[in-house]
């Protein structure tokens, strides 16, 4: 019998699009984080997706000596890859976003692969009471933000993470967004293998419906053929089932709090590592085997841990 798929589980720790008031349990203080991460990896993820957070408000914090504490950690207590976000968040410029892969020098890090509206302004319809200021502003702001990433975006942030080694996340959030990146493969400024990640279920994003999974897989594969790595997130509620649909069509998953604060209807998860176990149960469901950190080193040809400046 041949040997049954390896599939990659990123876990996406914290992010930026979940404020404090929202859930006890997202990660905060670079302790959190480190643990989080940790006990993710513990739980079967081979790749930890990380961002900052300032430890006495929770709001997203984009400076190198924010990560550098929990990425030192978890790369001491573990042999996860570490891959850091140029995502940041919505309101802040790429050179803010990019200044920590570019003093870190990760294995891995993320790239937004086009400018969209970013509308997490929907949430003030569940979210009432806040504990920080800088919540409410936040999530109001999205209702007239683009989240820019140009040309001229991408082309620095790709410049500056392969002069480091720096292999991307290419989170793509629409159709278009994969055309973006099938440009930059053309003109050899990405070399393969692709990590492509498909985001669905934001607000200025394509939706979270079945088909629209099986389109970006389609168009994907025309477009990049066997040169890439198909991973899915889904944001909220879908999150689980969106891993599912793809898992069974050969992608690889992300789950975690950045993208869903829920472990099922109305239940709150209450860490990261117990959606890795969830995601992990359905690929074993499905007969498929899951990768570790080293394999996905090499699924995804990364340079390796001993290579990065933490």
């Amino acid at each position: 019998m041949a040997a049954p798929r390896k599939v990659i589980i990123t876990c996406a720790v914290t992010g930026s699009i979940h404020t404090p008031s929202m859930s006890p349990y997202l990660p905060i203080t670079a302790m959190q984080i480190a643990d989080e991460a940790v006990a993710a990896i513990e739980a079967g993820a081979a790749i930890v997706h990380l961002h900052a957070r300032h430890p006495a408000d929770g709001r997203p914090d984009q400076s190198p000596d924010a990560f550098r504490p929990f990425v030192r950690d978890i790369k001491a207590r573990s042999n996860g890859v570490i891959n850091i976000t140029t995502g940041g968040a919505p309101t802040m410029s790429v050179q803010e976003r990019m200044q920590p892969a570019l003093v870190l020098k990760p294995e891995v890090a993320s790239l937004n692969m086009g400018s969209m509206n970013f509308g997490l302004f929907p949430m003030l319809n569940r979210y009432k009471d806040f504990k920080h200021d800088w919540e409410r502003k936040f999530l109001e702001s999205t209702k007239d933000l683009v989240f820019k990433n140009t040309f001229a975006d991408i082309e620095f942030v790709l410049g500056a993470g392969t002069d480091n080694g720096t292999k991307f996340e290419f989170e793509c959030y629409d159709t278009a967004h994969l055309y973006n990146l099938a440009h930059f493969l053309d003109r050899k400024l990405v070399t393969p293998p692709l990590f492509v990640q498909t985001v669905f279920g934001i607000l200025g994003g394509i939706g979270g419906h079945p088909d629209d999974v099986a389109h970006m897989k389609r168009t994907a594969d025309r477009l990049f053929g066997d040169a890439y790595l198909w991973s899915v997130l889904g944001a909220g509620r879908a999150q689980m089932s969106i891993a599912s649909v793809s898992a069974a069509q050969g992608g690889n998953v992300r789950v975690g709090l950045e993208d869903s604060l829920w472990d099922g209807p109305g239940t709150l998860a209450r860490s990261n590592a117990d959606q890795v176990r969830r995601v992990r149960r359905i690929l074993h469901g499905l007969g498929l085997d899951i990768a570790s950190p080293d394999d996905a080193r090499q699924m995804l040809q990364l340079k390796g841990a001993a290579n990065v400046a933490f």
